[in-house]
């Protein structure tokens, strides 16, 4: 039996990987806001902290793999808080004891967001670690309206992709032998976009954005399935790599030569 920990786990794909997880005979320790086993706010360092030392104290020593679902798409500065640093400070603090597993791994969810317009100037802020600078670029994007607001998401995704690939070959993580991935879903229904597909406007605008050709939307579970086998002990060799699990989206909107 493996010890899993799931950040977001009491929503969406956090709550769909836990339950799956659970289905396959594994343990696991869910970090979400509320009604999971660890009650702590990922958006603030205080909350990171607090989040690492319930996750140890409960892990009691053995943790196999982390999977971090947590995340939000505000048009507010907050998101890159969410989606970044309570990614990428919430695994280092883990690493200690997740690097004493037999078989250490680690998926986050990014987004097929990752490839949308985004603010390169806090794309850059983010993987320079500097919190402070990235939220005041963030808020500046907030006070300008929900359409520049809406770049910090699609901002903290496409950062949160390139510190996974920066990251999966250094020391800490490949020499610890950790495989390190992130999923990129494309529309996923769950309890934040059953509302905006119910109406044939609201579906149109999402399907403009993230076309999806094979099977159109996916449940949540379909994304969870992905994140266990790159969490799993049969995955040894892939990493660094950002899956889009997306029905074929990136691919109508990058076409077949991203190489160029």
């Amino acid at each position: 039996m493996r010890t899993y920990v799931v950040t977001g786990a009491a929503s969406g794909i956090g709550a769909a990987t836990t339950e799956l997880i659970r289905e396959r005979g594994h343990k696991v320790i869910g970090v979400d806001l509320r009604d999971t086993d660890v009650a702590a706010d990922l958006s603030t360092q205080e909350g990171r902290q607090n989040a690492i030392k319930q996750t140890l104290e409960l892990s009691e020593g053995k943790i196999d793999a982390v999977i971090a679902a947590a995340g939000i798409s505000a048009p507010k500065a907050i998101t890159v808080s969410v989606n970044y640093f309570g990614v990428t400070e919430y695994l280092e603090g883990l690493l200690p004891v997740l690097g004493q597993s037999e078989a250490p791994r680690v998926a986050v969810v990014s987004s097929m967001a990752s490839i949308q317009q985004n603010s390169a100037e806090l794309v850059e802020a983010l993987l320079t670690g500097d919190e402070e600078a990235s939220l005041a670029i963030g808020a500046e994007l907030e006070a300008a309206g929900p359409g520049a607001g809406y770049l910090n998401y699609p901002s903290s995704k496409r950062a949160l992709s390139r510190w996974v690939r920066r990251e999966c070959i250094t020391e800490k993580w490949a020499g610890a032998g950790i495989p390190l991935n992130a999923v990129a879903p494309g529309t996923v229904i769950t309890n934040m976009t059953r509302e905006l597909l119910a109406t044939d406007e609201g579906k149109a605008m999402v399907d403009k954005n993230v076309p999806m050709p094979l099977n159109y939307h996916s449940e949540a579970v379909v994304i969870a399935r992905l994140l266990l086998w790159l969490t799993s002990e049969e995955n040894t060799h892939v990493t660094g790599q950002t899956i889009y699990c997306d029905g074929g989206a990136e691919a109508t909107l990058r076409g077949d030569n991203i190489w160029s």
